[in-house]
């Protein structure tokens, strides 16, 4: 193990997940051939007598490196290839005009979809380069028409069908053209700004959720509060050739971002020996349980009736209305299914049409879902990333690169894997159903397309 190496990884996953782009090599190898020809100038003999050591020790350390980066390589390569044969399509989700369904049934049909084939054996990940399946919810609005999407392989296409018509009777899932594709979105012919979103806090503690909106039960309509129509409503007031879009890949979750040793029981020698597959976010939720009641122990002082001493000792937990709360919350959140998810956002706008507020509305776009005690999602990398000083030389030219990266990243539903490899959220079912669900007929944003009347083939026993 080099030194100091998971330092300089944990920092490049961070610079990842700032950025939304693979940190470019040859800026750390400037910098490093600049720090070596600096040390040469100042203590020659040291750095001679430095190089020398590594040449003579290369025996030693040169194959460790050349196997880890060719290891690297080749997993790259594998994943691209088995990404690449995979046939994806776009399903658009149309609802039908008297719904009446809560998220509820939206976690049910997410419920559905936490499906991990393709890794269950080390061959098919590491030789064959097969990943666990990812899919993307979007909702976007095409100059004032908001259209829900959920982007997929086209071999789960059934399986999701049948998810949506067992919990949403008489909605329509039907094919439809890649909306990313139906204009240039070139940073040359658009005004476009875009960013991810990620937890302002810590994964376990949920944001506000259905739950707390009341959602989890059918309610009167005049009384029926939901927050994604804050959300329809803004995106529904796009006008000509302005377009916004929101894009969620999910994928099951199975531990990668938490993925650290921790000591388990072995079941066959009942020793305890240290793991790294047993530890996912419910672990880290049972850790931040465990430090909020510690917080709340206080110490009580005591006069021994024996030595007539004072004494200190531990208290009872006493939490607070709200920390009982938070423990409640963190507990029923760690409890259900969890997605790995990305966010990300997107403002796209014919130079004429291009309207700034929209920009300070995306970024908050998310803000019904967030609490200050609680968790929320706030905006990074990518356009957040630029400041505008008007000492940043060259900064039109770098903006430009990133909005291509950020149209390609988007077009490819890419948040996982190389080349646009970010560190993911972790949400419940729960969560996931709140930010994207079917709305009811109490939302009436007339920019939301509904269809008239639900249809359906024939029944197969039909008589003839």
């Amino acid at each position: 193990m080099l030194p100091f190496l998971d330092f300089i990884e944990s920092r490049t996953k961070k610079i990842k997940s700032k950025a939304g782009v693979r940190t470019a090599p040859w800026p750390i190898f400037i910098l490093g051939l600049a720090i070596l020809t600096l040390s040469f100038i100042v203590m020659p003999n040291g750095v001679s007598l430095a190089l020398s050591l590594a040449l003579f020790l290369a025996p030693v350390w040169l194959p460790f490196m050349l196997i880890a980066g060719a290891w690297t390589i080749w997993i790259i390569l594998k994943r691209s290839e088995f990404i690449a044969a995979q046939k994806t399509i776009l399903l658009e989700i149309k609802p039908p005009r008297n719904l009446v369904k809560t998220p509820l049934a939206m976690e049910a049909v997410l419920s559905g979809l936490h499906l991990g084939p393709g890794e269950s054996t080390w061959y098919k990940k590491y030789i064959k380069g097969a990943v666990r399946p990812w899919w993307s919810l979007e909702i976007a609005s095409l100059e004032g028409q908001v259209h829900f999407f959920i982007w997929t392989r086209a071999s789960f296409r059934r399986h999701i069908e049948s998810q949506f018509y067992a919990q949403y009777p008489g909605v329509q899932v039907v094919e439809a053209p890649d909306y990313t594709r139906l204009i240039t979105a070139t940073p040359e012919e658009w005004q476009i700004w875009g960013c991810d979103f990620t937890h302002t806090k810590e994964d376990p503690l949920p944001i506000k959720t259905y739950v707390e909106y009341g959602l989890d039960k059918v309610q009167k309509e005049p009384e029926q509060v939901d927050p994604l129509a804050n959300l329809i409503e803004f995106m529904g007031s796009m006008g000509k050739g302005e377009y916004l879009w929101l894009q969620l890949p999910i994928r099951m979750h199975k531990g990668e971002k938490y993925n650290k040793k921790v000591m388990v029981e072995d079941p066959k020698t009942h020793k305890m020996k240290k793991t790294t597959t047993d530890y996912t976010w419910k672990h880290r939720g049972d850790e931040m349980v465990k430090d909020i009641r510690a917080s709340t122990v206080s110490k009580v002082k005591y006069k021994d009736v024996f030595t007539g001493e004072m004494r200190e000792t531990d208290g009872f937990p006493n939490p607070t209305k709200g920390q009982s709360e938070m423990i409640a919350a963190i507990e029923r959140n760690v409890s259900k299914l969890a997605f790995d998810v990305g966010a990300r956002g997107i403002y796209l706008a014919k130079p004429e049409a291009f309207d700034p507020i929209v920009i300070s509305a995306l970024t908050g776009i998310f803000k019904q879902f967030s609490t200050e005690g609680w968790n929320g999602l706030k905006p990074s990398g990518w356009m957040t990333l630029f400041d505008d000083y008007p000492w940043e030389f060259g900064v039109e030219k770098t903006k430009k690169k990133y909005l291509a990266w950020l149209i390609d990243a988007y077009r490819r539903r890419q948040f996982f894997h190389v080349p646009y490899e970010s560190s993911a959220m972790v949400m419940s079912t729960e969560e996931l159903a709140t930010i994207y669900h079917i709305p009811s007929q109490a939302v009436e944003t007339p920019s939301l397309g509904r269809i008239q009347s639900a249809t359906a083939e024939a029944p197969a026993n039909l008589p003839t």
